[in-house]
């Protein structure tokens, strides 16, 4: 049962806003599979099972790595069975796959629990959410692309919080048992009863401007989106699409290899772990934030130089970080790059869309998407072993700015590609 073409025209304002709080819901829930979740489990589960605290974070990369392989076939099954079904099947297999890990009492039970909820984390839920706002979208797909990061970052912040009160009360084992209740209640029955796959298939028109169409009517020739639509054969030919993907997959480079290693340098620079968890807490805080103003800012401004900008704070950050050696800038410095990863997270995704249209948006994302997750799985370890061989992370965050030097090179360089219809035009 699906009530979005009853509702759809008898809400008092555009249909999208809805959809892309369902989307949103999805980008919340989609938490319970992240490494910051897993954090708070870490102590009292080693302390439990007598697992190495290697052997847990190791299930985050074996889910990062097969999302790697899984993602250029989600975003076929999204382009071709729709965005409702890859996420109503993803979020329920989110929340069987968070509750099981209640019971994960051996390692490969937990890497096969706990690393299917990281797969959800990192490719479906991701590509599905955003592929489906972007085609709802296009005057104002960065602001939308940009509430949908600040619902992640509801997510990033609240899932840990929530699953450090459960297992102070209920031991680690419930509390996982109740986090994959959470993911059901939060999500599964709004996208299930509310998603639509584009505003056409409801008899609307992207970002809610035009009247209504008529049951069974087609857009007209001056009503019309002006989208050109490329294919993923298509995308490929082009020199844009791979600059893109690869800038888009430096900067998660930089992303995991800062992140991963935030709270352990910033007490290694002598402040306290609550001093170094509230910096990480601050960095959450602005990415959701982040988030909404690049969303404005892509709107206003092209998407290749917002995406040289994002990289250019990125590097200006890895520097600012070998630098802090105290509270105030190790709470500014995070809060900044948390700014940065707001970019990060809103910018690539309208730009995919911007560039090559809507039709074919899931296939070509999910083509780009192991960019993402197979760096994400390499800048942690870059940064690791650049600190044991050396003893410090100065030279590792001087190598993450170097890195995101190439990608604004990549980036501003990235001109839209003109279709061969635009030319016979």
């Amino acid at each position: 049962m699906n009530l979005a073409k009853f509702l759809s025209k008898r809400t008092p304002f555009f249909y999208g806003w809805l959809i892309l709080g369902t989307s949103g819901s999805t980008q919340v829930v989609r938490n319970a599979a992240a490494s910051l979740t897993l954090a708070v489990f870490m102590y009292p589960m080693a302390e439990d099972l007598g697992w190495s605290r290697t052997v847990l974070a190791g299930a985050v990369s074996v889910g990062g790595l097969a999302s790697t392989f899984i993602s250029p076939a989600i975003g076929w099954l999204i382009d071709r069975y729709g965005a409702r079904t890859v996420l109503t099947s993803s979020i329920m297999i989110l929340g069987i796959s968070t509750f099981l890990t209640g019971w994960a009492t051996v390692p490969i039970a937990f890497y096969i629990t706990y690393g299917i909820g990281r797969i959800i984390f990192s490719s479906p839920v991701q590509i599905g959410s955003s592929v489906v706002v972007s085609r709802w979208f296009i005057k104002k797909r960065g602001r939308a692309n940009g509430i949908l990061t600040f619902c992640h970052s509801i997510g990033m912040t609240g899932f840990p919080l929530m699953a450090s009160i459960l297992i102070g009360i209920y031991g680690w084992q419930v509390a996982w048992h109740l986090l994959g209740v959470g993911v059901w209640v939060i999500a599964l029955l709004p996208v299930f009863l509310f998603l639509a796959e584009t505003p056409e298939s409801v008899g609307l028109l992207p970002d809610g401007e035009d009247e209504f169409l008529q049951e069974n009517e087609t857009l007209k020739p001056d009503i019309a989106i002006e989208e050109v639509n490329w294919t993923l054969r298509e995308a490929l030919k082009t020199v844009a699409l791979w600059q893109l993907a690869l800038a888009g997959g430096l900067l998660f480079i930089i992303h995991s290899g800062t992140n991963t290693h935030m709270a352990a340098f910033f007490q290694d620079a002598g402040l306290t772990s609550n001093q170094a968890a509230a910096a990480v807490s601050l960095n959450a805080i602005f990415t959701g934030l982040g988030g909404l103003g690049w969303g404005w800012a892509i709107e206003k401004i092209k998407a290749r130089y917002c995406y040289a900008m994002v990289a250019g704070l990125m590097s200006v950050c890895a520097i600012l970080f070998s630098t802090a050696d105290n509270v105030t800038e190790a709470w500014v410095y995070a809060s900044l790059f948390g700014t940065a990863l707001g970019g990060m997270l809103v910018v690539p995704s309208v730009a995919m869309a911007d560039y090559f249209g809507r039709a074919s948006l899931g296939t070509i994302r999910g083509f780009t998407e192991p960019f993402v997750s197979f760096s994400q799985a390499i800048g942690a370890l870059l940064s690791g072993i650049i600190f044991d061989i050396t003893g410090s992370y100065d030279y590792a965050f001087y190598t993450l700015s170097i890195v995101a030097m190439v990608a604004i090179l990549l980036t501003i360089t990235a001109t839209v590609p003109i279709h061969k219809d635009t030319k016979k035009g």
